[in-house]
């Protein structure tokens, strides 16, 4: 069975865009867990469930590409899934930090960080590092999408797993040399 790169391409955005649509809706109930702090519990429990989404709709992109897939390509399918939903969710991360969030959170959160730091005993040269970094909205983006797509990484790799060895065959298919 050769995969179709095409397809690949094109399930990953697909269901990216699925995947980025429901962080969106995720990072609303953060948003609004600064004045009503009950809905950070919400926002965790929706965060908890994203491998299990993952892998669910993975498991879509299975069955509508003939019900068997490859361990790699069901981990570079995983990986692409994320990164396009984080770059969906990247948007409502800048309007975020750049409008809505109230213009001492970012300080605010990088002095508790460096409290927290502090209370581990962690080097004085990293806590000054952290300490002197400027971090701006667009800065805030970016690293939700390098985090979104380090998660991925790792979160694709049992997802890959669960789903190669439950194809159709019950087998974990190899790729020989003719595909």
């Amino acid at each position: 069975m050769g995969e179709d790169k095409n397809m690949l391409l094109k399930g990953a955005m697909t269901y990216g865009l699925t995947m980025g649509i429901y962080w969106v809706i995720k990072y609303i109930f953060f948003i609004f867990s600064i004045n009503i702090p009950v809905l950070n519990y919400v926002y965790l429990l929706l965060t908890f469930a994203v491998p299990f989404i993952a892998y669910y709709l993975t498991k879509k992109y299975r069955e509508e590409i003939g019900g068997q897939i490859s361990f790699f390509h069901a981990w570079r399918f995983g990986t692409m899934m994320y990164f396009f939903a984080a770059l969906i969710v990247s948007l409502e991360h800048f309007i975020f930090y750049q409008f809505i969030a109230p213009p001492n959170f970012l300080p605010d959160v990088i002095n508790q960080t460096l409290n927290t730091l502090k209370d581990t005993n962690i080097d004085t040269e990293i806590i000054e590092s952290v300490g002197n970094m400027n971090f701006t909205p667009i800065h805030m983006a970016i690293q939700g999408i390098f985090n979104n797509i380090f998660y991925g990484i790792i979160l694709s790799i049992p997802v890959a797993a669960i789903l190669c060895k439950n194809n159709a065959s019950g087998t974990i298919i190899q790729k020989s040399e003719n595909e």
